[in-house]
């Protein structure tokens, strides 16, 4: 068995305890004294379109919990603010889990360096998803717009030229794999607090001089085992909007296919630039509503009730 065939029956184990955490949650979810409007698993139709379009682009690269984020906003789809990294983790998750199995079986990569940065990610979500789960809501909103700013000057830089366009390696060693482990590490925590790790994970192995064509497999495997972790703690703390999860979840298979299998690829430098503008909104929005919120008022809710949550 090769190091990538271990890694294929790894990401399959983690499907199905993931499956098997999701029906628990939904369960859990459903049967609580205190539901919101969000409790209900029926997707609506804005969460449905919301998955295929984030999920679409996702797979050829742009990144989707960005994205996400804004729908949320502009169709003000009622998802709390406090609960929007929670679904995103959720609700992404299965798309996530299709990609890896697609692009790490027909993208190349050296195996040390991809496993390596996948466990970097997995033990970075890990403890971050323990802190951001327990986070009030004006500190969510605070943590999401300060970090939604740096990945939208990580895309401009991008966009712009200023960063490296990367080498011709498929894989690292010595201190330039440390530095990727490390990179990989800190994107992983900041997955927990809704901060998309596609783009700043390609640029990351692009000024580490990794062909970025290499780092498919390496961001799409960091998510799809990072994201059942952290979803797992998310789901144990009722952190995450049931309804809108399930929209990205339904939404977003079809669209995986779809772009891997019949798209490929599209001309998508009009798209990123769209990217840049909508993540920098939606990061001016929740700065906004966090100025609004008092000092002192906006206390985390205990997890019974479902509202603490990253």
């Amino acid at each position: 068995m090769t190091a990538k065939d271990a890694l294929f029956v790894a990401l399959g184990i983690f499907t199905l305890i993931y499956l098997t955490v999701l029906l628990y949650g939904i369960r859990r979810v459903r049967e609580a004294p205190v539901r919101s409007e969000g409790d209900t698993p029926v997707p609506t139709g804005k969460g449905l379109i919301t998955g295929f379009i984030t999920n679409f682009f996702d797979t050829l690269g742009i990144g989707s919990f960005a994205t996400t984020t804004s729908f949320f906003k502009f169709w003000k789809m009622g998802v709390p603010d406090e609960r929007i990294p929670g679904t995103l983790n959720v609700g992404h998750t299965l798309p996530a889990i299709a990609q890896a199995f697609i692009y790490t079986r027909i993208v190349p990569v050296e195996s040390r360096t991809l496993i390596l940065m996948i466990l970097a990610a997995v033990a970075g979500a890990w403890l971050g998803a323990g802190v951001v789960s327990t986070w009030s809501r004006r500190k969510v909103q605070i943590g999401m717009g300060i970090c939604l700013l740096g990945a939208a000057t990580l895309m401009l830089l991008s966009q712009l030229k200023l960063v490296p366009g990367g080498g011709e390696a498929l894989g690292l060693s010595g201190g330039l794999l440390v530095a990727a482990v490390a990179g990989n590490f800190l994107l992983g925590a900041l997955m927990t607090l809704g901060i998309g790790l596609y783009a700043p994970c390609l640029i990351l192995i692009s000024m580490l001089g990794m062909n970025p064509t290499a780092g498919f497999p390496i961001m799409m495997g960091s998510c799809a085992f990072l994201m059942p972790i952290s979803s797992a703690r998310f789901i144990q703390k009722r952190g995450f909007d049931l309804r809108a999860s399930i929209g990205l979840l339904i939404g977003g298979l079809p669209a995986v296919l779809i772009a891997a299998f019949i798209v490929k690829a599209l001309p998508l430098s009009a798209v990123r630039w769209l990217v840049v503008i909508i993540v920098v909104y939606t990061a001016w929005t929740l700065l906004r509503a966090a100025q609004r919120e008092r000092s002192g008022t906006a206390t985390p809710i205990p997890a019974g009730e479902g509202a603490a949550v990253g």
